[in-house]
């Protein structure tokens, strides 16, 4: 598997637990729960959705980890010599990072208004 494919399919992942589990918390807490029943009856299959958190986040965090050993893997990977490719393959390499941290991140939003969040309350 490429980095490029790993990083995007963490990317997309991740974005889904913010969808299924961390946008419903978050309406709930700050009071917008009008807000979530139009967002449902518009779009039932977040219902639907929310049933497998466990199952997104657990596949979520599988293309996460993946993402990250091909990151380090590839991290001292050479660059061509020629100094149009070498500039391509370098700014590929910063925005595959960019991708995999802000694919982090965002699981890292979705765990906390998932499952931290509502512990706490």
């Amino acid at each position: 598997m490429n980095n490029k494919l790993a990083d995007y399919l963490s990317l997309f992942a991740s974005s889904g637990t913010i969808i299924c589990c961390a946008l419903p918390t978050l309406l709930v807490s700050i009071g917008a729960g009008a807000t979530l029943s139009s967002l449902i009856s518009i779009f039932p299959q977040l219902v639907v959705i929310s049933i497998y958190k466990a199952q997104i986040f657990f596949s979520a965090f599988t293309m996460l980890v993946v993402s990250g050993v091909l990151q380090y893997r590839a991290r001292n990977l050479p660059c061509p010599i020629d100094e149009k490719k070498a500039a391509a393959c370098s700014k590929a390499k910063r925005l595959s990072l960019f991708i995999y941290f802000t694919s982090v991140g965002l699981f890292v939003i979705g765990l906390a208004f998932s499952y931290l969040i509502p512990f706490l309350m």
